[in-house]
């Protein structure tokens, strides 16, 4: 067969060519449609499972702090503006038995006896008798009070003798001889800043007998973005005090944004431990 016929048979004419740009335009558009549908369904679950993610961690994180926390520690501080809400508390990182120590009106020592606690306890943390007031934690009152600071620690079988800082009386006994050891008090804060609320963890701070605001803890960790409370009309944390008949409550209610649509923490947690 000669070369031009058989190039003549090979080929395809222009309605041809432009049926098949025609079909391929037409599948390209669908797969593409398909393909972004798919990829923003994608983007968007992916973004409600970080928040999703980040607000029960936020949420765990403050329950476990709330539940460990020494009683009547917690103190709640909104600003007049909106602008943040702080939950401050003092979480306990041991805890035992007093067998002996000094209280008014007795003589002032600079130790006690006490059962020898599972955790250790360490130079410059503070020791806790009874506590029934926040004053009594954040801003003790000369040598007779509820905290002292630990100087040292020595240890006898099960027993132990906590050295403190100085000679001291303590105001009370606890009905139940318990004695709380505590580090620093740390708070959990929701700012409100320009784009949404931050929830914030600012710890080694110190001791305040005042509630210190967000600017003079430092910066804080981040624990959780995509916040929508308005903190004055909304609160996220709401603190119901401890009575003789009930534990003190921590309300967490925080609003969560994200895509358009919100959802609300509606979680209560009790204080567990007492004086």
């Amino acid at each position: 067969m000669p070369l031009q016929r058989r190039l003549k048979i090979a080929g395809f004419t222009l309605i041809e060519m432009v049926t098949v740009i025609l079909v391929l335009g037409i599948v390209v558009v669908g797969l593409s449609s398909f393909v972004i549908f798919g990829t923003r369904i994608f983007v968007e679950s992916s973004a409600v499972d970080h928040v999703l993610s980040e607000s029960r961690f936020g949420m765990e994180r403050m329950t476990r702090d709330i539940r460990a926390a020494v009683p009547n520690s917690m103190r709640v501080l909104t600003a007049t503006d909106g602008s943040y809400q702080c939950l401050e508390l003092l979480p306990i990182s041991a805890s035992t038995s007093y067998l002996d120590a000094p209280f008014f009106p007795q003589a002032a020592q600079n130790s006690l006896t006490a059962i020898k606690s599972i955790r250790s306890i360490n130079t410059g943390q503070s020791v806790l008798i009874y506590p029934l007031t926040t004053d009594e934690i954040y801003n003790p009152q000369g040598t007779t009070a509820k905290r002292f600071i630990v100087q040292s620690v020595a240890e006898s079988g099960d027993k132990q003798t906590i050295t403190l800082t100085q000679t001291v009386r303590f105001t009370e006994a606890s009905p139940l001889k318990r004695l709380y050891v505590a580090d620093n008090p740390l708070s959990y804060c929701f700012i409100n800043t320009a784009s949404n609320v931050e929830l914030r963890l600012y710890q080694g701070y110190g001791f305040s007998a005042n509630q210190p605001l967000p600017t003079a803890m430092g910066n804080g960790v981040l624990m959780a973005q995509n916040i929508t409370n308005a903190l004055t009309i909304n609160p996220a944390v709401i603190l119901t005090p401890s009575s003789l008949v009930t534990n003190a409550i921590v309300h967490l209610q925080p609003v969560f944004s994200v895509n358009g649509e919100t959802f609300q923490y509606q979680h209560q947690v009790q204080v567990m431990n007492v004086p």
